[in-house]
């Protein structure tokens, strides 16, 4: 047994404890189909945190539908419940760069009067149905133009993540 004295092995010590306290990953590894849990956090390049469900209910999502943004699902790919991973992702991978080409002009009176200010963040509905989030940009005397791009486009987001559960898709037995 090696006996280790001073500072530099106190700091030893209390890493390789630490390293022993983690829990190790476990079960099968995130695959396309898998139903999966995850806590995260996301911050910016500031280190401000944008969202996070720590301490909250877990983000569930299925491996390979797109239903998290491509640069996250693409770093979840092979971990297990317990790991815990730090991921950059870039815009291109994230919601893509701003395109300044992206705005409208609607009519004053389509927009609610308390959101009549430069920022204000509203849900809009697509063509097709769906929701989407949009910035009053300009407000002119008759109408409002309005930035389509997300919210995060253009920036690079900062993720810490733990896989909580993995479930693989049950294989169903042929028919007989």
């Amino acid at each position: 047994m090696m006996r280790i004295t001073g500072t530099i092995g106190l700091t030893l010590a209390l890493a390789v404890g630490v390293a022993q306290a983690q829990k190790e990953p476990q079960g099968p590894a995130i695959e396309d189909g898998a139903a999966v849990q995850l806590e995260y956090t996301l911050t910016d390049e500031a280190g401000a945190v944008l969202d996070s469900n720590k301490g909250g209910n877990p983000l569930t999502y299925t491996q390979g539908k797109q239903q998290i943004i491509p640069g996250l699902e693409k770093a979840l790919s092979g971990m297990r419940a317990g790991e815990e991973r730090k991921v950059t992702v870039n815009p291109q991978e994230a919601y893509g760069e701003v395109d300044p080409k992206a705005v409208t002009e609607v009519p004053k009176k389509l927009i609610p009067p308390n959101s009549l200010s430069v920022g204000a963040q509203l849900v809009a509905q697509t063509q097709g149905g769906g929701r989407q989030m949009v910035r009053v940009k300009e407000i002119k005397e008759e109408t409002v133009i309005i930035d389509l791009n997300h919210p995060l486009a253009g920036k690079t987001l900062y993720f810490d993540v733990k896989v909580l559960a993995v479930e693989l898709p049950k294989v169903q037995p042929p028919p007989k």
